[in-house]
């Protein structure tokens, strides 16, 4: 075993890195309590709390409660020292978070665009994050970094490889936003993104073995295995929207033939309703564009009507859920997971689906793999990508100060 050896400054790097964690997690709490969760010796705790709070992410809170003695001074996490931004990229608009150092969300937008040409998206993206920095609450730090979640195959630097439903080939988007805003940039494909953001904020918060399900125009799935994120050996995992399930079935835009997102996608659903006359003769009135022809339809009106009473628009819903349900059988009985989590678009319609979807699973997934898992709905709606991604830089951020003996190993 290699012998772990270091400095005195090492040394004190790690001791800061578990103080500040222990603050974190459990704020308030006093400088005695931190000295017993850690270990470490009051005087040595109230050294690295003092630096602490001059770094400006540790701050005195006020008197606690006295258990016989004088009363401790509480500390608590300043979230406010610094902000993080985070980005879900469509396929027809960027939402956009900004989050504190907690994960709160200060501020929002969405921003559409017309063109999904890479340059175009560019500068819509880049516009919405310069606002964002420039409107930030004063900090310590500023913007900490940016994070963002792409619909396609993503590599370590960033660059996004394959997105077919934007219609991207080797777009550097990290180097882009690298370049011109000179801070940290983390880019991952928009489902393990959202993976991330249930993980941590939503739904998963509990559950180590769980596979979240981004349906929208596509699907994607984000997959968590203990901590992290599984991303297969190369990082390019979680394309189950592009797995087969029929075998002489239509042409996608990946080239390959029946995939599952061309039947159980919101994108699917929709371009079935597109094709029913009945339907589009009871699309809800009000739908003119300024030029005076009908605009499409969308999930929303379709929910609308069967909500209504709308035979064929429930039938297209629960059809949907039908090959929601063989898809998400057959990533439980690979993944055997403990909690499935439906996210983004098609959460919007929930009420009709969530049945279909359980009995599909509860016919066609293995009798052992089914018994315990649970399926649910996003608790973030359609945040999940934009907290997953805001939580990537924000993770960036607090990696770089925190040194630990499994790092010093390597």
């Amino acid at each position: 075993m290699q012998q772990l050896t270091g400095d005195q400054s090492l040394v004190k790097q790690i001791n800061s890195s578990i103080v500040l964690d222990l603050v974190r997690t459990y704020s308030p709490i006093s400088r005695a309590e931190v000295s017993v969760k850690s270990g470490l010796n009051k005087g040595t705790v109230s050294n690295l709390v003092n630096q602490l709070i001059e770094s400006g992410l540790v701050r005195e809170l006020g008197q606690g409660e006295s258990s016989g003695g004088r009363k401790p001074v509480l500390l608590e996490f300043n979230q406010q020292a610094g902000y993080a931004i985070g980005v879900d990229v469509r396929v027809d608009m960027v939402s956009l978070v900004l989050c504190d150092l907690h994960g709160n969300v200060v501020d929002q937008a969405e921003h559409t665009f017309d063109s999904r040409a890479p340059e175009h998206v560019y500068q819509v993206l880049a516009g919405a994050v310069r606002h964002f920095i420039h409107t930030a609450p004063k900090s310590h730090y500023g913007i900490v970094g940016i994070g963002a979640g792409v619909p396609g195959i993503v590599d370590g630097e960033g660059n996004v490889l394959f997105a077919p439903n934007l219609e991207w080939r080797d777009v550097p988007l990290g180097r882009w936003l690298r370049e011109e805003f000179l801070l940290p940039v983390a880019i991952d494909n928009e489902a393990n993104a959202g993976a991330l953001g249930e993980r941590q904020y939503g739904a998963g918060q509990d559950s180590n073995h769980l596979v979240y399900l981004s349906v929208s125009h596509g699907i994607g799935t984000g997959i968590v295995i203990g901590e992290g994120i599984y991303k297969g050996a190369y990082g390019y995992s979680g394309e189950a929207g592009h797995t087969t399930i029929e075998v002489d079935g239509k042409l996608c835009s990946c080239g390959n033939y029946g995939c599952w997102e061309l039947y159980a996608s919101e994108r699917a659903l929709m371009e079935e309703a597109g094709r029913s006359g009945s339907l589009m003769q009871a699309f809800p009135p009000g739908k003119i564009t300024a030029e005076g022809s009908r605009s499409a339809m969308r999930l929303e009106h379709l929910i609308q009507l069967a909500e209504g009473g709308n035979p064929e628009a429930e039938t297209l819903l629960k059809n949907n859920g039908r090959y929601l349900g063989i898809g998400i059988a057959n990533l439980i009985n690979i993944f055997n997971p403990e909690l499935i989590i439906i996210g983004n678009r098609i959460a919007l319609a929930e009420a009709w689906i969530a049945d279909e979807i359980k009995n599909t699973v509860q016919a066609r997934a293995l009798p052992f793999h089914k018994d315990k898992v649970r399926i649910e709905f996003s608790h973030l709606s359609m945040g999940a990508v934009m907290l997953g991604a805001a939580s990537m830089a924000l993770n960036h951020f607090f990696d770089k100060m925190r040194v630990s003996v499994e790092k010093v190993h390597r």
